[in-house]
Order: structure tokens, then sequence, then C-alpha cells
């Protein structure tokens, strides 16, 4: 698998987490729809008001989670994985002598032909030290020193 082969593997799994979390967060959202939509007025209505305000809260955590799930997408849209820099930027798949990184969403770990890479934002910690780096570049995260060995 060459250079650009495994960025695009990368940024589509990026693609398909967010997509996967949208759903969830979207089934979510029109579950407790439903649910408020659904509620009737009963003879204990305190037990009728706590359900409400209970679907309330949960509809505004969905909320906020639709506006983090709707910037990671923003910031995939932005990437152009076929685009290459000597300096660590957004889209930047960097591999270290330790640890592989995709600069572009907080996803977690991927594996790809037996490598594992770590997708992270660029806001996040370790984004923030990886931004603006070059290739044989020591930094220093989490009392762990690495050097950068490849920049794509």
């Amino acid at each position: 698998m060459n250079n650009l082969q495994l960025k695009e593997e990368l940024y589509n799994q990026c693609k398909e987490f967010v997509n996967n979390k949208l759903a969830t967060i979207e089934n979510t959202i029109r579950s407790n729809q439903e649910g408020l939509a659904s509620e009737t007025k009963s003879s204990a209505g305190d037990k009728h008001e706590t359900g409400r305000a209970m679907l309330q809260l949960e509809m505004e955590k969905a909320g906020q989670q639709l506006k983090a799930v709707r910037e990671m997408k923003e910031t995939l849209e932005r990437i152009n994985i076929t685009e290459t820099s000597e300096v660590c930027k957004l889209g930047s798949l960097v591999k270290t002598d330790k640890i592989n990184y995709f600069i572009a969403i907080s996803a977690g770990q991927f594996t790809i032909a037996g490598d594992n890479y770590y997708t992270i934002s660029s806001k996040s910690p370790i984004g923030k030290i990886l931004i603006g780096k070059r290739e044989k570049d020591e930094v220093s995260f989490n009392n762990n020193t690495f050097k950068i060995i490849d920049l794509l």
C-alpha cells in the first residue's frame, strides 16, 4: 500500500467513524422527540413532568454531541489527502519511531496493513505539539520522547 492509499484509507475510516456517530445521535434525537410527543398527562403528574424533563436533558445532550460531530465532519472536509507538506498540519500522516499519527479528528486507533495509526485532532494535546514540526524533529509528550521519521 503506497502512502496516498494509506492516507486515503485513514481518511475513509475517519469519515465512517463520523457518519456512524452522526447516525447514532440522529436516532437518539428522533427517539427522544417521539418520546416527548407521546408523553401523555397521567394521574401521576410529577412522574410525567420528571419524564419530560429527563427527555429534554437528553435532547440537549444529543444536540451538543451533534454539534461536535458536525465540527468533525467540517474538519474532514478541509483535508486534502493528496497534498503533501514539509511541515506537519491538518491532514498529515506522521510516522515516528514509536507511534504513527494521522492529524484529522479524534477517532481513535485504526490498524491498516498490520500497523497502528492514531487519528488525532490538531486541537488535542499531542496534535498541538506535532503541528508545525518537520521530519527528524524530536517531540516530547507525557514523559516520552520520539522522533518524526516520515511526514506524508
